[in-house]
């Protein structure tokens, strides 16, 4: 079952993302990653910054969230993470069907670029690469991260982003 996440479910969706978040522990830049991956208070700052969390249950036990957040003119999918224990048995991939559903803005998302299973994922789910340059200037206009975070990260974009942004 995939639901949104309410204000009770703060501890299990920390949990799931530090717990989720150990498979880029030696991949993603040594200075970038931290203990734990994401602190309580940056959880809730992007929770009060809009990020809106679902979660996948199995067996009424939460082992997935992913996160939402509008940003002007699209949405962003923010912090996807699966429980160590149920990763790649398809919790990704119903969390991002469902939040594809969900919003009818384009969708962008933002991963480090030496996570390849990450992109290989996102992309067999429809999503693409923009290139190097375009990259910069998306996580300028749409995500506040650090320099050193963009440098290590890749941007992808959804089949309705790439038809309206044709041009680029």
């Amino acid at each position: 079952m995939i639901r949104q996440c309410d204000r009770t479910e703060f501890e299990q969706i920390y949990t799931i993302i530090n717990d989720g978040a150990l498979a880029y522990k030696g991949v993603i830049p040594e200075d970038c990653w931290t203990e734990p991956y994401m602190s309580r208070d940056k959880l809730q700052h992007e929770i009060d910054d809009g990020v809106v969390f679902w979660g996948s249950e199995d067996e009424g036990k939460m082992c997935g969230v992913m996160g939402l957040q509008r940003v002007r003119d699209v949405t962003l999918v923010r912090h996807a993470y699966v429980l160590t224990a149920n990763q790649r048995r398809g919790v990704g991939a119903s969390l991002l069907s469902r939040l594809r559903d969900l919003t009818k803005a384009p969708m962008l998302i933002g991963t480090w670029a030496d996570a390849a299973w990450a992109i290989k994922f996102y992309e067999k789910n429809g999503f693409e690469l923009v290139g190097p340059a375009l990259k910069d200037r998306l996580l300028q206009q749409y995500w506040t991260v650090s320099q050193r975070q963009a440098d290590a990260s890749v941007v992808l974009a959804d089949a309705d982003w790439r038809k309206r942004n044709s041009e680029l």
